[in-house]
């Protein structure tokens, strides 16, 4: 047997064993949920599962803070379940201590072993609690307070010792997790100094890089760069920045290259003051790029007084590549992909796809290449079998690469939504809320992915978390509108594509749903007004719109004008070969079963993506006279299997 010194943590399932009796089928899914929300933790803390002792698990750690910050966030993640409607509460307690143990095979033995055991139910419910050698190394390190419960006689232990209660957020009367009360930090876009006018594009790829940077910091609330780029453009005062984004700190700067080298000038700054809490400048080579942004990161969390963690530190201080021409083009990437526009996401690809070329193991540009070709197969850009194996390709690679990677897993979510597997999608999408918590692209996709799954209240809590760190994106307030449109809350739904039109009065989707949301509650005229409206800001009708105008049509009693809509979109389809689920729209909305099921059925052959949302409860009402049809519901089964 060998000796080592480890940190060791028990957990076990209040009233389990009750639970048994009563219901032993609901308490092995109890059993399989632990495992589910402890077994993604193990790998992210260094953590080794011992052994499972009934509801119980015994784990060990090759540190303390390890495992106090593994035993938080899974505590966070049982409450994020137990507040689940329906669910069926854990009720987990864990305890945790600090010593030596002897290794037996894979089991391990001791007094530190025992001491934990008898510590574990000490805790309360959804709590912690640790020893006093596990407190003494981590009081420092962690940000979270901890209560003295005394001097605790436990069985088998000769003398008193001191344990503690981890206080937690959720505990303490605050905000729970997902709702965090946090600093709120702005990046404002770095402004370009370079000679070259055209490297405009390195200080727009260098702004969205950094705030991907600093969005690792958990304990920080970041922006997204879609709502703070209109201030490259329309620049205003510190203070009234402060106030649209509701921020507390505002990271403004500027960045001038030329040849190899870069200078990059930071400030942070209270708005409200408009205090300069500190300021830097770093000349460099373009080779020292993601070092500048470390620094700068880990500069910020400092001055607002947050405790980075281990993983955080580690994850802010990777290098993703040194070749510098490999970086460029990826930087020139993220500027096409923030359109949604088919030839800029094309441009997009191609920008990728030259990164990878000039340097193989660059994970975040194949990231970029799985999520713009993905982008592209969902919004039937491209024929599906042509663009979504590229997309799939590329997201595993970067995953190959860098498991660790947000933007990665996001873009391998979406690829399996495109191949209507929501089921992986999710899975995906809950390791990219683990890895970017403060990415709002991040949870605007687990949104839609809880949406197609028919999970509506957890897609509107992510499509507001989306539209908290990113206010002013257009992408985000068309998403969470979206949403709640179509999950039965057209009320919320009409709020917020009216803040979307007051933003943005050109936006002609925003418009267009405003219409929809008022023929959803019964306002037929109004809505018609409006739907009509969007359609004609400029552009090429959207077969989408042309199908909204026809339900709309259908509900005001204009039949006639509804079947000359409804021709417009048999030819669009005949010209560009798409759209057929926009042409089963028409065809339900005006009461045609047999020619909205062969619409659909040309759908799916056609891998419509909407049509997952469908299968998922979608509450589209032109489809509403189907629902009862058999023809229906099998097409549906087909696309998200029982």
């Amino acid at each position: 047997m060998t000796r080592r010194l480890a940190a060791i943590m028990y957990t076990d399932l209040t009233g389990y064993t009750a639970l048994t009796q009563a219901d032993e089928t609901g308490a092995l899914r109890l059993l399989q949920e632990q495992e589910k929300l402890v077994r993604p933790l193990l790998e992210l803390y260094h953590g080794r599962k011992v052994k499972s002792m009934g509801d119980g698990l015994l784990i060990e750690f090759p540190d303390a803070l390890d495992a106090v910050e593994c035993a938080v966030e899974l505590q966070r993640r049982v409450h994020e379940h137990d507040a689940q409607e329906g669910a069926q509460p854990l009720g987990m307690r864990v305890g945790i201590h600090l010593g030596d143990v002897q290794r037996r095979g894979t089991d391990i033995l001791g007094d530190a072993v025992n001491i934990a055991s008898r510590v574990e139910p000490l805790a309360d419910p959804g709590g912690v609690c640790l020893s006093e050698p596990v407190f003494v190394q981590v009081r420092n390190k962690v940000p979270y307070p901890f209560e003295n419960i005394g001097a605790k006689n436990l069985k088998g232990v000769r003398e008193p010792i001191d344990v503690y209660r981890v206080v937690l957020p959720w505990t303490a009367g605050e905000p729970p997790p997902g709702r965090p009360t946090l600093p709120r930090l702005a990046v404002l876009p770095l402004t370009n100094m370079s000679p070259d006018p055209t490297d405009e594009y390195f200080a727009d790829g260098l702004t969205e890089e950094l705030i991907s940077t600093i969005s690792k910091v958990r304990d920080l609330n970041v922006i997204s760069r879609t709502s703070v780029m209109q201030y490259k453009t329309h620049p205003k005062r510190m203070a009234e920045i402060g106030r649209e984004l509701d921020v507390g700190t505002i990271l403004e700067g500027s960045v001038r290259k030329a040849g190899n080298k870069v200078r990059i000038t930071v400030q942070l700054i209270d708005p409200v003051t408009d205090k300069h809490l500190w300021a830097e400048n770093y000349d460099r080579n373009l080779e020292d790029i993601f070092s500048i942004q470390s620094e700068i990161a880990r500069k910020v969390a400092g001055e607002l007084e947050i405790q980075l963690r281990k993983e955080e530190k580690e994850r802010i201080g990777v290098v993703p590549t040194q070749v510098t021409e490999a970086h460029l083009l990826y930087l020139k990437g993220l500027a096409y992909r923030q359109s949604f526009g088919k030839e800029e996401l094309l441009k997009a690809v191609e920008c990728f796809e030259q990164a990878i070329r000039k340097d193989p193991r660059y994970a975040p540009a194949y990231a970029g290449l799985g999520w713009a070709a993905g982008q592209i197969a969902f919004n039937e850009m491209l024929p599906s079998e042509e663009i979504l194996p590229k997309a799939r390709e590329a997201a595993e690679k970067a995953l190959e690469l860098d498991d660790s990677l947000a933007e990665a897993h996001v873009a391998l979510s979406w690829v399996h939504l495109d191949s209507w597997d929501s089921a992986a999608a999710l899975n995906e999408a809950r390791r990219a809320l683990d890895l970017g918590p403060n990415l709002a692209m991040v949870h605007a996709v687990a949104a839609w992915i809880y949406f197609c799954r028919g999970q509506f209240r957890e897609a509107r809590a992510e499509a507001d978390r989306s539209v908290d760190l990113d206010p002013l994106s257009t992408h985000s307030l068309e998403a969470a509108g979206a949403i709640y449109l179509y999950s039965g809350a057209p009320e919320r739904a009409l709020e917020l594509f009216g803040k979307l039109t007051t933003m943005d009065p050109a936006n002609s989707f925003a418009v267009g749903n405003v219409g929809l949301c008022h023929v959803y509650l019964g306002k037929y005229e109004e809505g018609l007004r409006e739907i009509n409206k969007g359609i004609g800001m400029g552009g090429e009708a959207s077969p989408g719109k042309l199908a909204d105008l026809a339900y709309a049509l259908v509900r005001a009693g204009r039949i006639d004008e509804a079947r000359r809509v409804l021709e417009e979109l048999v030819q669009y389809h005949e010209e560009y070969g798409r759209a057929a689920l926009c042409v089963a729209s028409a065809c339900a909305s005006l009461g045609d079963r047999e020619q909205a099921i062969d619409w659909l059925e040309t759908a799916y052959h056609e891998h419509a993506g909407h049509l997952l949302s469908m299968a998922g409860g979608s509450m589209d009402r032109s489809f509403e006279a189907l629902a009862s049809d058999p023809r229906y519901q099998s097409l549906l089964r087909r696309v998200k299997p029982a």
